[in-house]
């Protein structure tokens, strides 16, 4: 049986119910008044003391700042300290300067009956005049000024002083009583420091109240009074009910009059709708999952990202893509492991829509073949084409293995050959002169934030991903047994913690980092680089493209350039590579460059390995070689056996053990002037050699251990001799040097 439909005037009475149980009493009033140093809607005290008003320039209130300016902009915290806290309306009108007149001053700092007569008398010396002023007619005895703080005299019949009067009849001459009250009010607060929700209906006067107890929840940006203002009277203006009566794009372009241009306004007007929808709107994957558009922080995921199916048309489609991406979040998957594969479904779905395949029976292995020819025409080349189809597969497996619908058919499937072949890519390493450039300290310190520097600096020396650099923990270094530090992070692409060794240089530009984060968050961080604007209690970490646009901005000051004299441009997952690489060429062993970087296999390692050996072998091919009778050995590069003599040299540099070159003679031969010199009855050595040899003996031992267990007994025979004379020719050199010591002695 269904449930019966609440009628409209349920539902206004049900928001209504939920708006006033939510919103807290101080953001119920008609009108909202917020202290200075509100760390959302205040500006900040003013410098004066007792002034309670919000600073505006120069950190001093409108007032009190047009004071300044009129003064001549004496110095700051001089003129803070011994001027009148007290701004306009609080200070009382001055009165006549005529001795014994209690009304207000109209012109000549006199009050307007004295000011006539003394323009009638022909403007005799004044203060001659002001000895023995005529009388002027007074009030009725202990008149004042209905204006609370006002005790001048009332203007002729009227309830107000001079100046009250005139600002009484230019708004209209209102109520008497109203007008004194409310003027008495506004010293509290300016008209663009409060927020006056009068003109708004019931509904959409708690709506506005509880979006801003929201955003004052949430600390995490800065909403003046003003912006607050410009969303109310657009509001009033709309002669709106409610601000779910229109969508968040009917809104931006509301009939009748635009939305704010400004962005603040418009931002704060979608953020209040949208905070009122998730109140009313109820939440979890029941509610959400019929929608075309999933918001995804209703159902627990952090930030405001959405997931839009309303760009799939078929819906059979739609609802089996809704499943599937429903399973993956489930799985544990993150959300671009949701979005990704809905991107590639709303196109294949534009696709079915254009060739008029409307059933899930008709997905045969003819449509999938004219779709590969669709994509390969828009994407050949591209990293996205083997991600749409894998992607599209994995769609149609889950299909399958959870029995979603039987009517797919079996053709529905592609195959290793549908993929396109993957190119082997090296890693996009900077050459070493580049890097030289970035890590030069002049240019270093042109960096304009010190922020930025120190994250370039942990990107170039510890290899991290950017979103991972900026998302550092505060306490982010870690030391072992012996001291040595170490930054910990999070990987997040493998979800797991990893550390890598830092030097104590690095350790001091993190601590400096904390202390400058201490001083502008005094309550503390938790992140290392926290947000510097709309972070009121820095818990908002610096956005990746924040930090990519200022790297731009410092590559075009620093001018650096490549061989060509070209600009240099560059990504931070550059640096990356870069360290990658570097580890590889100083023969750093391939598992510790895969633990530093915190790959999860070999794979990306043995790029930056191959790499290395072919910027060896482009060293190689270039330099001079010469044989034992000096005569030069020539090999053409791109010559037919270019591969094979590479291959025949780096043997030959693990066969034998050479101190001054390498060994070209093939292995599958027996070689009889192995180390010859060892062997020789005229080679002579002194103790001068004794580091070449042990040099020579360590490699030797190498090349036999290697031998053995590759079971290369031919190549352990020919180096075991080498061995034997070799620890021969040590012994000696060391006994001899001993002996000389003693006798030394």
């Amino acid at each position: 049986m269904n449930a019966p439909v609440a009628s409209p005037a349920e539902d206004r009475a049900a928001a209504l119910g939920a708006l006033m149980a939510a919103a807290r009493p101080e953001f119920r009033a008609d009108v909202l008044v917020f202290a200075a140093d509100d760390p959302v809607f205040g500006g900040g005290a003013c410098r004066v003391p007792d002034c309670r008003r919000h600073a505006r320039g120069s950190g001093l209130c409108q007032g009190h700042r047009l004071r300044w300016v009129h003064a001549g902009r004496p110095e700051l915290e001089t003129f803070a300290a011994t001027t009148d806290p007290r701004w306009a309306p609080q200070r009382p009108n001055a009165v006549c300067r005529v001795a014994g007149c209690g009304y207000g001053v109209a012109r000549d700092r006199m009050c307007q009956l004295h000011a006539q007569r003394w323009e009638r008398a022909g403007r005799p010396e004044l203060q001659a005049w002001l000895a023995d002023p005529p009388p002027v007619k007074q009030p009725a005895s202990g008149a004042v000024c209905r204006v609370e703080r006002c005790r001048l005299w009332p203007q002729a019949a009227l309830p107000f002083c001079h100046a009250h009067a005139n600002t009484w009849k230019v708004n209209g001459r209102p109520d008497i009583g109203q007008f004194a009250a409310r003027f008495g009010e506004r010293p509290d607060a300016l008209a663009d420091e409060r927020v006056e929700l009068h003109g708004l209906g019931r509904q959409l006067k708690l709506e506005i109240g509880y979006a801003l107890q929201c955003r004052h929840d949430e600390r995490t940006v800065k909403t003046p009074p003003s912006v607050v203002m410009q969303v109310v009277r657009f509001l009033a203006d709309a002669d709106a009910h409610s601000l779910l009566d229109r969508s968040e794009a009917q809104w931006r372009t509301a009939i009748g009059r635009p939305a704010p241009k400004d962005s603040n306004p418009r931002a704060l007007l979608a953020y209040a709708r949208r905070k009122v929808e998730d109140l009313l709107a109820p939440g979890g994957w029941e509610a959400e999952y019929p929608r075309e558009v999933w918001r995804l922080h209703r159902l627990g995921f952090p930030g405001r990202r959405t997931l839009r199916f309303d760009g799939i048309p078929q819906p059979w489609l739609a609802d089996l893509t809704k499943r599937w991406i429903r399973w993956r979040l489930s799985t544990g998957l993150g959300l671009e492991a949701a979005a990704r594969p809905l991107l590639v479904l709303t196109r294949f779905a534009a696709f079915l829509d254009t060739i008029g395949v409307e059933r899930i029976e008709h997905l045969d292995r003819p449509v999938l073949e004219r779709y590969l020819a669709d994509l390969h025409t828009e994407m050949v080349g591209s990293a996205r084409h083997g991600s749409h189809i894998g992607l599209l597969n994995a769609f149609f497996a889950a299909i399958r293995q959870h029995r979603w619908d039987d009517r797919l058919p079996a053709g529905a499937t592609f195959f290793t050959e549908d993929y396109p072949k993957r190119p082997d890519r090296l890693p996009r390493a900077l050459a070493e002169h580049v890097m030289t450039q970035l890590e030069h300290e002049a240019n270093l310190d042109r960096w304009d934030n010190p922020t930025y520097r120190l994250i370039s600096v942990i990107l170039m020396r510890c290899g991290l991903r950017v979103t991972d650099a900026l998302r550092l923990v505060s306490d982010c270094v870690v030391t072992d047994a012996d001291g040595a530090p170490y930054l910990r992070y999070v990987n997040h692409k493998m979800k797991r913690d990893a550390l890598v060794p830092i030097d104590e240089q690095l350790r001091g530009m993190i601590d400096e980092q904390r202390r400058r984060n201490t001083e502008r968050w005094p309550a503390g961080s938790p992140g290392l680089f926290p947000r510097p604007t709309k972070n009121v209690d820095g818990l908002e970490p610096i956005a990746s493209s924040t930090y990519r646009l200022a790297l731009y901005r410092w590559l075009a000051r620093c001018e650096i350039r490549d061989e060509h004299g070209r600009p240099v441009h560059l990504t931070p997952h550059q640096w990356r590579h870069s360290l990658g690489t570097r580890l590889i060429n100083n023969d750093v062993p391939q598992e510790v460059v895969r633990r530093i970087l915190d790959h999860d296999s070999h794979v990306m390692v043995a790029h930056y390995a191959r790499l290395h050996d072919t910027t060896v072998r482009r060293h190689w091919e270039r330099a001079r070689k010469v044989n034992a009778s000096g005569q030069t050995v020539t090999l053409d590069p791109d010559g037919p056996l270019a591969e094979a003599a590479w291959a025949k040299h780096r043997l030959g540099r693990v066969t034998q053990a050479l101190p001054n070159g390498y060994c070209g003679l093939p292995v599958q031969n027996s070689c009889p002037h192995a180390n010859a010199c060892l062997t020789c009855p005229m080679f002579v050595t002194t103790p001068e050699f004794l580091p070449h040899h042990r040099e020579q003996r360590r490699q030797v031992v190498e090349i036999i251990s290697a031998a053995e267990a590759r079971g290369q007994q031919r190549v352990v025979e020919m180096n075991r001799q080498v061995l034997g004379n070799l620890d021969a020719i040590i012994t000696g050199l060391v006994d001899d040097t001993d002996q000389e010591q003693a006798d030394a002695g």
